[in-house]
């Protein structure tokens, strides 16, 4: 069987997702890759056969999302051509992880394909939301990636196609420990947003991990550690307790782990707003923001007074990628007999 396998690149935990199922889909056959979007820092170990730059989102300096970046650096007429010119119809299995390109290429040549990741979750209105619904968001959600067929990842199965998140194998066989440190990923905020916060905490430690960073150094209570899965997954597992984002893999994570976990979404990134309202019910710190001048006493009363969640359950892989073969042959099956 011939695979292709979509991955949205504007964030690692599309990648990362990829890696733990790739294994499975190679028992099933060959597994070639489209990488969509030039702003992930993890490398995909996989045959990368087509790469384009995607349809990407960029951010401000502190926290919020660069519309004109957005606007000016994605080129719809390239995403367009390149959906026309990829070859979807050599494969026999079409795998999207929210790209457009690929789920475009597949309505045009009128291709079965499956979006088997987190943002698939959202088709379902019975997904979390914040209190203010985006009406873009939601259209996003229905549109972006339009497959014949999906499969979600959320933190509950909040509907009947929605599984557990996949977590790493690095993290599942990790030995667990709590050397008093906080890991910090907050990738939509540089150094200058928030590193006084960090500093006024002098009796905490805080291992950060920045992009501008190369190497890790020390400043005060401060580790600053480069955008690297190893020295991130040693750090997590052995952290008290974890800053993040409105992401989905990390807090799946540090939930798995039985982290104290601080969610912070990007800000107007609906998904991740999406996804801070989904860990509030479960019981996980969140704040709308790092804005506030006194961010840090934020962190101390999170510290005092949060609680720990842990996650409720874990993606079991090998069944989850039987699923989604059955799921497609059917489907193609079924084309055929239409045909």
């Amino acid at each position: 069987m011939k695979i292709l396998y979509a991955v949205q690149a504007t964030g690692n935990g599309h990648i990362s997702r990829a890696m733990q199922l790739l294994p499975y889909l190679e028992r099933h056959g060959t597994v070639d890759f489209f990488m969509s979007g030039d702003n992930a820092s993890l490398a995909l170990n996989g045959n990368v056969k087509y790469r384009s730059k995607g349809l990407s989102l960029y951010y401000t300096q502190c926290g919020g999302l660069n519309y004109w970046q957005i606007f000016k650096k994605n080129k719809w007429t390239r995403a367009m051509k390149e959906a026309r010119d990829l070859p979807v119809n050599k494969y026999d299995l079409v795998i999207n992880d929210f790209d457009y390109i690929t789920a475009e290429s597949c309505r045009i040549h009128k291709k079965n394909s499956l979006h088997l990741g987190h943002q698939a979750s959202f088709i379902s209105e019975q997904t979390p939301r914040p209190d203010k619904i985006s009406s873009v968001g939601e259209f996003i959600y229905k549109h972006y990636c339009n497959t014949s067929h999906f499969l979600g990842f959320h933190f509950e199965s909040y509907d009947s196609f929605i599984l557990p998140p996949v977590v790493k194998k690095e993290i599942t066989e990790a030995e667990v420990s709590d050397l008093g440190h906080i890991t910090v990923y907050l990738p939509s905020y540089q150094r200058n947003c928030l590193e006084s916060q960090f500093l006024m905490l002098k009796n905490q430690l805080f291992h950060w991990f920045l992009p501008c960073i190369k190497q890790p150094y020390r400043e005060e209570n401060i580790i600053y550690y480069p955008i690297d899965s190893t020295f991130f997954n040693q750090s997590l597992v052995t952290c008290h307790g974890l800053i993040t984002g409105g992401g989905f893999e990390t807090p799946s994570e540090a939930m798995f782990l039985g982290k104290k976990l601080m969610c912070i979404p990007i800000r107007d990134h609906y998904e991740q707003k999406c996804n801070a309202a989904a860990l509030q019910k479960l019981g996980v710190y969140t704040l709308p923001n790092a804005d506030s001048p006194t961010f840090y006493n934020q962190i101390r009363h999170w510290l005092a007074e949060g609680q720990t969640i842990s996650l409720p359950s874990i993606n079991n892989i090998e069944t989850t990628v039987e699923r989604a073969l059955t799921i497609m042959e059917i489907a193609n099956n079924e084309t055929l007999k239409i045909s």
